[in-house]
């Protein structure tokens, strides 16, 4: 019994030497890119902002967009709050959602490189049906890109659709 037990002591000391060493010359990671209101920006340029409800993590979050996407998130959350006055809003899952209080979620908006993804959860019953496709059969997403131009009178059908179907419980 004394044999099996050394046997296992000297591998666990063995793992812990390989993992001080690793740990020795492992390279320092570099710190995450910072937007200019000093939000982390996660991969895609997509702001790290905590989950919080309300408008605030919203505005937090899409000031946090870099570059042209702000102005783009801006607009969206412009378009989304005249054309459902009575919105509400959260940022999950470093996303802001809008949907309507007690009955889920109907948009997200989320950053990419070159994009930014608006997934509408119940897209598929949208009519016209946006034109991105999804693993899930009801999400369907519209891409927007920095030259894009939006139609903002679709994209406003689209959103006042989603509000009056049934939301997503996230």
């Amino acid at each position: 019994m004394a044999r099996k037990t050394s046997k296992k002591a000297a591998k666990v000391a063995k793992k812990a030497a390989a993992k001080r060493i690793a740990a020795k010359t492992a390279k320092p990671r570099k710190p995450l890119p910072k937007s200019p209101s000093g939000v982390v920006l996660l991969s895609g340029g997509n702001p790290q902002i905590a989950k919080a409800y309300g408008d605030a993590p919203v505005q937090a979050y899409i000031a946090a967009m870099p570059g042209w996407k702000s102005d783009v998130g801006r607009r969206l959350d412009a378009l989304i709050t005249r054309t459902v006055p009575h919105v509400y809003k959260a940022v999950k899952w470093n996303s802001p959602l809008y949907g309507i209080e007690g009955e889920g979620w109907f948009l997200g908006i989320h950053c990419f490189n070159k994009y930014v993804k608006l997934a509408f959860f119940r897209g598929a019953s949208l009519n016209p049906v946006p034109p991105g496709t999804s693993k899930q059969k009801e999400v369907r997403y519209l891409d927007i890109r920095e030259d894009d131009q939006i139609d903002e009178a679709q994209l406003a059908q689209w959103v006042k659709q989603a509000s009056q179907m049934p939301g997503e419980k996230m």
